[in-house]
């Protein structure tokens, strides 16, 4: 599912026209990115948390040089979704028949 397909069924279900709705979506991407930015976290109940993860300092190679370089510490968006979450997925997933 892509947005726009994301934005077509929520306009469907609510009867909200599909503009309000997509700048509805818009104005909560950036809030979650503008909030990540600030080093807040995002918690929705239900849903899961938008968190930032700390990736430790880890030495990695150059291929084409063959020369090792340093990766120092850096923090990298993460989601982790709620446990009502994991289950419905799970209990659906199962359910569908297999290809």
């Amino acid at each position: 599912m892509r947005k726009a397909d994301l934005v077509a069924a929520i306009s469907e279900k609510t009867g909200v026209p599909k503009v309000d709705v997509l700048v509805t979506l818009e104005a909560f991407f950036k809030e979650v990115k503008n909030s990540l930015a600030d080093g807040e976290n995002v918690y929705i109940r239900g849903f899961g948390s938008f968190i930032i993860k700390k990736r430790a300092k880890k030495i990695g190679r150059h291929i084409k040089r063959n020369v090792a370089i340093e990766i120092p510490e850096h923090y990298i968006p993460a989601f982790k979704p709620a446990k009502v979450f994991v289950e419905k997925v799970k209990d659906n997933v199962d359910s569908l028949p297999e290809e």
